[in-house]
This record gives structure tokens, sequence and C-alpha cells, in this order.
């Protein structure tokens, strides 16, 4: 599972009165550290009293022997910003309210003695907090920064709570339509320290609707996996 916070740039962009539209893209991945498939589709709504965020997570690696019959794991996240004071001084500090939760499930559907199946929880997460928004003056270059209150249902936190750094550089080094884009996170479970950041890169060959790129997954002590990791992937992504 992951967690991506890759529009928020462009809806504090919107906040602030800059040229953009709201936006959905589905998004396709072979995950080469885990060898399967992850679509995510992803979204955000601007209106009056500021934007919402979503996107919805698919692992697809429950299999019958060989073959991929299922996903295995879903994870959701929804976010809302709240900015009533665009014209003040005071423009790039949103209130920020989100959910995170999941599913998922572990083995191998075949059958087969000694092969165990079950399944597991992504336990729901409520954070609220603080967004400030910076960016460059024609709004290619934007940097997010979040402070959120991180309280887990029956999940233990040392620290509760979440430090987030969004960034996106659209047409990087003068090359139209290459967008450089990411996040990075840190929080607490149990008394363990949590890291994952997730850089995309995105060209859309002269069209806006299709992208050709990937992500690099990094992370520590993340989703059951302890120490450090890198899963690097490919993939499409389709702007509705």
């Amino acid at each position: 599972m992951s967690t991506k916070h890759l529009l928020v740039a462009a809806f504090a962009a919107l906040a602030l009165g800059a040229t953009a539209q709201a936006q959905t893209n589905f998004q396709t991945f072979y995950d080469f550290g885990r060898k399967h498939f992850t679509t995510t589709l992803e979204g955000f709504h601007m209106d009056d009293w500021g934007n919402t965020f979503f996107f919805i997570d698919y692992d697809y690696n429950n299999r019958d022997g060989k073959t991929v019959v299922s996903p295995n794991n879903t994870y959701f996240e929804i976010a809302r910003c709240l900015n009533f004071w665009g014209d003040s001084a005071l423009a790039p500090l949103s209130l920020q309210l989100e959910y995170n939760g999941g599913f998922g499930t572990w083995g191998n559907l075949s059958g087969v003695p000694g092969r165990d199946y079950g399944a597991f929880p992504v336990n729901s997460a409520f954070l609220v907090g603080v967004d400030w928004f910076l960016h460059s003056g024609d709004f290619k270059n934007t940097l997010n920064l979040k402070l959120l209150y991180k309280y887990f249902v029956n999940l233990p936190s040392k620290i509760p709570m979440q430090f987030t750094v969004v960034w996106g550089c659209q047409d990087l080094f003068g090359l139209n339509g290459l967008r450089f884009s990411g996040f990075a996170d840190v929080w607490t479970e149990f008394d363990n320290v949590v890291f994952l950041s997730e850089p995309q890169l995105w060209y859309s060959f002269g069209t806006k609707h299709f992208n050709v790129g990937g992500e690099v997954e990094l992370s520590y002590n993340f989703a059951g996996m302890e120490g450090f990791h890198v899963m690097p992937c490919l993939g499409t992504k389709w702007v509705f």
C-alpha cells in the first residue's frame, strides 16, 4: 500500500487562484520489488470552501497457483483542505482533515497443504492539521508542507504526528510535458519511526491525457518491512 499526495500542490494552486482545472487520473504500475501490478484512481474537486482529494489503490496479487485471480490489497485515502481566507496574508495556509484505511490478504489460493491464507486490516487513521503552500511565480514549481496529528484506531503511536512534504516541478529542465513530483511522509507506529517517499517522473508526449513514467518507493519500516527498502515501478497515467 502506498500513500499518495501528488495532486495536493495542484489543489493549493487552485485555492490561490492559479489557472488549473479539476482532475481525475488513473495510474497503472508494475512493481518490480513486489512483482505485481498496482492501479491507482486519483482525483480532486475544488469549491468555494477549499478542495477535496482522494485516491484508491489496488494491488493485484491474489493467486491460484501462478494465475492472478483478483486484487489482494486495497487502500483508500481522502483529504479535505479548508481555506476561506484566500485574499488575506494567510492565503498559503489551509486546514486539513484526512482519513486513511484499507484491507489486505496474504497467502495462496491453490489449496496446497501448508500454504496458508489469511487477511489483515490497514488500521483506520484520522488526521487533522495544517498545510502551507509555496510556489514559483508561474506555479510550475510547488511545495506543500504539512503538519498533522495522526490517530490510529487500535494501533499505538509513540508520537501521534505526521510530517509530509509534497513537491511538483512541471516542464522539468525546460522540457515541455516532463513532470517531477512526489511526497515524503514521516510518522510513528508503536515505537517505530516510519518513512515513505514516492518520487514520480512522468512525460506526457504532447498530450495532457496520456503519460508514461514511473515511481520509486523509498521506505523505512513501512508495511511490515523492517529497515530501508527501494521498490522501483514503471507505469502509465491517463488524465480524464
